[in-house]
């Protein structure tokens, strides 16, 4: 299995996983030009951003370690430009999750991070 089709297995069991726990999932890998997010969804009346992130074993390190600030960065990034593009959902508060999966084991971290912006906010 190469890693395009391993990322989508493995953001198809976080999506099921998060469905199961009340989130209505909207969008899944949403792309524009700022990026790449994942899973997009509605939780508690919040719009949720989230980062799926896989490892076999902890070997590499845990899966929510390789979210950085950079990565940090662009997910807000693709977060404005999707409340600016979906007016309807921009007045909703907004979340930034992190599910991290290392093996069998599937690991929800809710308001992982906040907002990022470059010198400003939203």
């Amino acid at each position: 299995m190469n890693k395009r089709t391993t990322g989508k297995l493995y953001e198809e069991k976080a999506a099921a996983f998060l469905k199961e726990r009340g989130f209505f999932l909207l969008d899944m890998n949403y792309r524009c030009r700022q990026g790449e997010v994942d899973l997009i969804g509605i939780h508690d009346g919040c719009l949720v951003f989230v980062e799926v992130k896989y490892r076999k074993d902890k070997r590499s390190g845990a899966p929510e370690e390789a979210v950085g600030p950079a990565k940090q960065m662009k997910i807000c990034r693709v977060s404005d430009y999707y409340r600016l593009s979906k007016p309807a959902e921009a007045a909703r508060q907004i979340r930034y999750d992190v599910v991290a999966i290392c093996g069998e084991d599937v690991r929800w971290y809710r308001d992982a991070f906040n907002y990022v912006g470059k010198g400003y906010s939203w």
